[in-house]
């Protein structure tokens, strides 16, 4: 597994609106939605980036009122997994 490393100053840190234990995930959330948005990430790898199933992901989308898409990649990963129920 590859590791990106964000570094940020800490009065960035305090000033987020996010209890300090939560920021870590609510941070890779953020960043796997709005890469997702702007089609920097497929669904599979955003929701893997968020550490969320698919229906989970697929609700933090509606949430934020983000479009999805349905891309070669999706389709792959969703054959796959029905493979995989066979």
């Amino acid at each position: 597994m590859s590791k990106v490393v964000v570094e940020m100053p800490s009065d960035v840190a305090q000033a987020l609106r996010v209890p300090p234990a939560e920021q870590p995930m609510r941070l890779r959330r953020e960043l796997a939605v709005r890469l997702y948005q702007k089609g920097l990430l497929s669904f599979g790898k955003a929701r893997a980036l968020a550490d969320m199933s698919k229906w989970e992901f697929h609700r933090l989308l509606g949430e934020e009122g983000v479009v999805r898409r349905y891309d070669a990649e999706d389709l792959a990963e969703d054959l796959k997994t029905l493979e995989a129920l066979d």
